[in-house]
Order: C-alpha cells, then sequence, then structure tokens
C-alpha cells in the first residue's frame, strides 16, 4: 500500500493548529573542530526553553550523503518522499510569482550575472542588483523571440527571474547552464532526448540574443538559466491530511513551493514582523501554518558565520509572538544545512525541534546538533516529520485492528 495512501485512511480532523517554522539552511558546522556551530553559537533562550519541554531530532532530507536543492528539501518537510515527487526549481519559481504554469510550458530559474571580458563569471548573482534592476534588465529580454514558442521573461528578486517556453514537443530534461563557479563560462544548454534538445537549442538562441542586449551593462551583462522543469503534479494537503493549510512566506521559490502543494499564500510580506502580523490576523482560518525563513540560508551561503549567528537570533526573539497563539505542535527546523564553512548547501542532517504537550521528553537542554544527536527523535527522513506532526495533534487514527 502506498505510505500517503496509508496517511489518508488515517487522518481525523479537530481544531488542533500545527505550525511548522523552516529556517532556511538551519543546520551549520564549526569552524574549528571542536568548535561550536552557528547555531550553538547563538544566543536561543526561547528555542532553549522549547527544547527542553519538547523533543529534539536530526532529520535527513533526502537519503544519507545526499545534498539538497531547497526544492527536495521543503518537499521532503511537507511529507513528500522527494525521490518520487521531483519538481524542477524553474516551476517552482514560476509558481511563486503567480504564473501560471500550462501542460506544454517548460520554466526555469534565472540569474543575471556578470562576465569578464572572455565570457567567464566573475559574480554568478550580478553583486545581487536591486528588483527594480531586475525588472528593467526583462524589459529587454522581452524582445527575444524564438521560432515556434512562446516566450515570458518574469522579474522574480534582486538577481533573479524566470523564464518560460510554452510550445508542442518540449521537453524538460536539460542541464543547468550555471556552472556554480567563477572564472569559467556559462555552460551550453543540452537536452538529454529529442523533446529536450529542442529546448535546450531555444534557450541556447535566447542566451546568444541576451548577451548581445545585456552586453553595455555594468554588471548584469550575462545570465544564466537552471531548473528546467514543467508543470508537476502533486496531491495537496487537504487530500492528504484533511489540513486547511497557509503559506506565509518572502521568497517567490517558496510559495511556489507551498501553491504546488495545495497551500494557499497569505499576503506579501516583506520582513520577519510581516509574516508575524499575517499568522496573527490568519490564525482562525487553517489549521497548519508553514512560515519560511530565509536570512539564515542566504548568510550561510555567503560564509558569514556571525551573520548566521544573528539570524538565528533574530529569529528566536520572534518566538514569543507565535508561541503566545498556543499552537498545539510546534516545529522549529530547516530544509537542509548550510555551513558558512562550505558556503553551500550540504549534506548533514538538519536538528529538529518537535514541541507539544504530548512530546516523551528527552535530555536535550538547548537546540543545537550536538544535542540533537542525542535527542528522542532520533535520526529519520524528514518525509516523516508530517505524520509526526500530525499523530502529536491528535490528527491520525489507530493503524489496524
Amino acid at each position: 500500500m502506498d505510505w500517503h495512501d496509508v496517511l489518508k485512511s488515517l487522518v481525523e480532523k479537530n481544531d488542533r493548529k500545527i505550525l511548522l517554522l523552516v529556517a532556511d539552511g538551519l543546520g551549520g558546522l564549526p569552524l574549528e573542530p571542536g568548535g561550536k556551530t552557528e547555531l550553538e553559537t547563538a544566543r536561543t533562550p526561547n528555542l532553549d526553553r522549547l527544547a527542553q519541554e519538547g523533543t529534539l531530532g536530526m532529520s535527513i532530507p533526502v537519503k544519507p550523503g545526499i545534498t539538497p536543492g531547497s526544492g527536495p528539501g521543503h518537499l521532503g518537510l511537507f511529507g513528500y518522499d522527494p525521490l518520487r515527487f521531483l519538481i524542477g526549481r524553474g516551476a517552482l519559481e514560476a509558481t511563486g510569482i503567480g504564473f501560471h504554469l500550462e501542460e506544454h510550458d517548460v520554466a526555469a530559474r534565472g540569474n543575471f550575472c556578470t562576465l569578464d571580458a572572455q565570457g567567464n563569471i566573475t559574480d554568478r548573482r550580478a553583486g545581487r542588483i536591486p528588483t527594480e534592476e531586475c525588472v528593467r534588465l526583462v524589459e529587454k529580454l522581452r524582445t527575444i523571440r524564438l521560432p515556434g514558442v512562446e516566450l515570458f521573461v518574469e522579474p522574480v528578486r534582486e538577481h533573479r527571474f524566470v523564464l518560460v517556453l510554452r510550445g508542442e514537443g518540449l521537453g524538460d530534461a536539460v542541464n543547468d547552464t550555471d556552472p556554480q563557479a567563477t572564472g569559467v563560462p556559462p555552460l551550453e544548454a543540452r537536452g538529454a532526448d529529442p523533446p529536450s534538445q529542442r529546448t535546450a537549442e531555444l534557450v541556447n538562441q535566447f542566451v546568444a540574443q541576451a548577451r548581445q542586449l545585456l552586453a553595455e551593462e555594468p554588471q548584469a551583462n550575462g545570465l544564466t538559466l537552471r531548473g528546467f522543469s514543467a508543470r508537476p503534479k502533486l496531491p495537496s494537503y487537504e487530500e492528504l491530511y484533511g489540513l486547511r493549510a497557509a503559506a506565509i512566506a518572502v521568497y517567490p521559490m517558496y510559495r511556489g513551493l507551498a501553491r504546488l502543494v495545495g497551500m494557499e499564500l497569505l499576503g506579501q510580506p516583506q520582513s520577519l514582523e510581516d509574516q508575524l502580523k499575517l499568522l496573527r490576523e490568519n490564525w482562525d482560518r487553517y489549521d497548519f501554518f508553514f512560515i519560511h525563513y530565509k536570512y539564515t540560508d542566504s548568510t550561510g551561503e555567503d560564509g558569514n558565520f556571525q551573520a548566521k549567528v544573528q539570524k538565528i537570533e533574530e529569529l528566536d526573539a520572534a518566538l514569543p509572538q507565535i508561541t503566545a497563539l498556543e499552537p498545539a505542535v510546534l516545529i522549529v527546523t530547516g530544509d537542509h544545512s548550510t555551513p558558512c564553512k562550505l558556503r553551500s548547501h550540504s549534506w548533514h542532517p538538519v536538528p529538529v525541534l518537535l514541541w507539544a504537550d504530548s512530546c516523551r521528553t528527552d535530555p536535550c537542554q538547548s537546540f543545537g546538533e550536538t544535542e540533537a544527536l542525542r535527542g528522542g527523535l532520533g535520526q529519520f527522513e524528514a518525509q516523516y516529520l508530517m505524520p509526526l506532526a500530525l499523530a502529536h495533534a491528535g490528527r491520525l487514527g489507530k493503524y489496524g485492528a
């Protein structure tokens, strides 16, 4: 029997609320052997209190040793097997900005980048240009025409944009053109099968025209594309868990993920304070809330240890506003680890804090990687976090006689 079919057969409805707070890239590493991680360095009295009253563990986003992207990382937290339900970044980004993907669409996430005179990348994010600059550049790209397809170019945020190709016979098995490195040129797009090769050829034409249009730009004079993907089909939170679910996220990609699993997007928050205000205003309307906090990931990718510590402390300071609403189940975790030491996502398990009045408490006295290793949840695959949340909320019945 399919795992999701088992869950659907056990779901029971009540008025007990679940809140999932995802600090993106939360997991870290000490800068020196025997030192403390970013989470362990941060002063987190509120998280520590919840750790003492709840239970800790370590989640494996996909499988041991696999470094996840943000899409698989979040899908696991939402209770979907990330190996079975694979969503490309393009579809996530497009859906997150409200673009309706149709059956014959292929979407890609775009980054404006900086190229030197030899065509090598010197800055993969074009200095994180402001969003208004991205909008201006996207208007340039919208003048590009490709044979046999409709083309949509949409601004996202800062250096990011979305490219959508619409037409018959397109495939999405196309490699990323971002080499994930500087000092080398963007990669050429190639398709893994005939439909995808057609997409790749069109993409290469788009990139060539874009290079001409952007040639005189001081920073964003090039672009890369990644996460080519068609529209996915996923069962919704309502279907699987019987939950009226809402998402409160700033960045489009995470809004897109939430929308694809049937969560309602609340507002257009631009800060954590905006997110908490939306939570308070909508508390009585939903059974489940997903709040996404990006800044623990971006500081990790920047390699800024102290900045990541500060962002963790800012999140901790906001927790009393959440606990004051008295959720039945509160989970604090990350979708993956982003250690400042590595400046990238990593394969390391992620600390999980689960608080509920039905928790079997463990010896943990603070929220951090070392304590979580001896927590009562043990190490488990992230896709099993949602069943744990449902059980602690009294929303799962008994299996079998």
